[in-house]
């Protein structure tokens, strides 16, 4: 169906801009179509090429998608903060969160930046990585059976996984990711220019038939979380792995990223991808979620050509992560005491997620979440059941903002729930679920 919306402009740029305003303000929403190149170059009294130009560059920045015969229609989520983002709601006042995600502030240790820091010469490119941290990465990764030979740095997972992909793919490439998964990945592909093929995910993670099939439909990469996966809290089984391996071993020239996020927190084994011989393989390992939130520091262990590619781009923008940074990054992950209260925080946060799941299973409701700091339940009715809660005094996730095309569901974050509260907010769900059974599922 073709938009009422006006659009206007007299150049490439005139014209993407018209349209990128109407998808800001909701004028053009997710899903609406927009007009024939040539029907609205004649609209314009412009030439064709100058729409398609303009169209092009929508696409590139994740704004518009082209569906071959479908035409040319806004994105699902598109990258302008339009009302179609992925964005989590303001937590309303006078309730408790547990929808963010977020670690419990008790177990994060206090942040001692360098007590001096000594001007440096300038530039740090030809030197962009502090040995003392490379060589910590290092045997961070080989903890756990990652190869190490090729590691680098990055401002974040987010920031690392951007750049693999900026530079192995180009607009209007497949990318499978998680369904569910963690939403900023899911708004990351978009504004990319990239297309997303959803992958079916249970509780041992991505579905080797799910991902079999998007690599028929011509995924070039793969986006998943081995572990502590947002939001289900899934975990790769060793027999996962190897299934996953089979089906990825036919197609060596896909680029597999894994997120390991929470890589000292997830309360299970690592059974990784990156360990089975993949040419093109990528793991991403940050310290936000036991360390901190301020610290944007990621460190990525991959094969040689993802290396050249990531930092390659990386000299091109900023360069180099802040040598402060790494240093602050650095004197923590050698620090005793840290390491001790980061293996307090595991047990803590794998009590008060078990706790949770244990007393909803008591009360007939099913939840997920075998590893890391959430638990998913799946509901008919994630509205009905977010604003049930809220009026309880709790604040959990709607499970819109993380599916594709998965069942619906609600995203709560243990990590701060202390495992005699579990009882109290297990016995809330129930009630809320029980106010209506024909409009809320569990």
């Amino acid at each position: 169906m073709a938009t009422q919306y006006a659009i206007s402009g007299t150049t490439a740029k005139g014209i993407a801009g018209s349209v990128e305003r109407a998808v800001a303000d909701g004028s053009l929403p997710p899903g609406s179509a927009l007009p024939p190149v040539r029907r609205l170059a004649e609209d314009l009294g412009v030439s064709p090429g100058t729409v398609a130009t303009a169209y092009k560059e929508l696409r590139q920045r994740g704004i518009v998608l082209t569906r071959g015969r479908g035409g040319t229609v806004v994105a699902e989520a598109p990258s302008v903060g339009t009302s179609g983002s992925r964005r989590p709601p303001k937590t309303p006042e006078g309730v408790r969160s547990l929808a963010g995600g977020h670690p419990d502030p008790a177990f994060l240790p206090d942040l001692v930046p360098p007590s001096r820091v000594t001007p440096g010469p300038g530039s740090h490119r030809t030197s962009p990585r502090l040995p003392e941290l490379e060589a910590v990465a290092r045997r961070w990764f080989e903890r756990d059976g990652v190869p190490a030979g090729h590691v680098t740095f990055a401002h974040g997972a987010l920031d690392c996984v951007g750049r693999l992909l900026s530079a192995e793919l180009r607009p209007g490439d497949a990318v499978a990711m998680e369904d569910p998964g963690f939403h900023r990945l899911l708004d990351l592909a978009p504004a990319l220019g990239l297309r997303i093929v959803p992958v079916a995910v249970d509780e041992e993670g991505i579905r080797p038939e799910a991902l079999r099939a998007a690599l028929r439909a011509g995924a070039r990469a793969v986006v998943c979380m081995p572990r502590s996966q947002s939001p289900l809290g899934a975990c790769f089984s060793e027999r996962r792995r190897a299934e996953l391996l089979a089906v990825l071993t036919a197609a060596p020239e896909v680029l597999v990223i894994e997120d390991d996020y929470t890589a000292d927190i997830s309360g299970v084994p690592l059974h990784s991808l990156t360990t089975g011989g993949l040419p093109r393989w990528a793991q991403v390992r940050t310290v936000s979620k036991h360390l901190g939130s301020d610290l944007r520091w990621a460190a990525l262990a991959c094969d040689e050509t993802s290396l050249a590619r990531h930092d390659g781009l990386l000299l091109l923008t900023s360069g180099w992560v802040s040598h402060v940074l790494q240093e602050t990054v650095l004197r923590l992950l050698t620090d005793p005491a840290t390491a001790a209260l980061v293996a307090r925080a595991e047990a803590a946060y794998t009590a008060r997620r078990e706790a949770l799941i244990g007393e909803l299973g008591r009360r007939g409701i099913t939840a997920h979440g075998r590893s890391g700091l959430n638990v998913w339940v799946p509901v008919r009715d994630e509205s009905a059941v977010v604003n049930g809660l809220r009026s309880h005094g709790w604040w959990v996730a709607g499970g819109a903002r993380f599916r594709t095309a998965s069942a619906p569901g609600v995203r709560i974050t243990t990590a701060a729930l202390p495992v005699e509260e579990a009882a109290r907010l297990a016995g809330d769900f129930a009630a809320v679920l029980g106010e209506s059974e024909s409009t809320y599922g569990g």
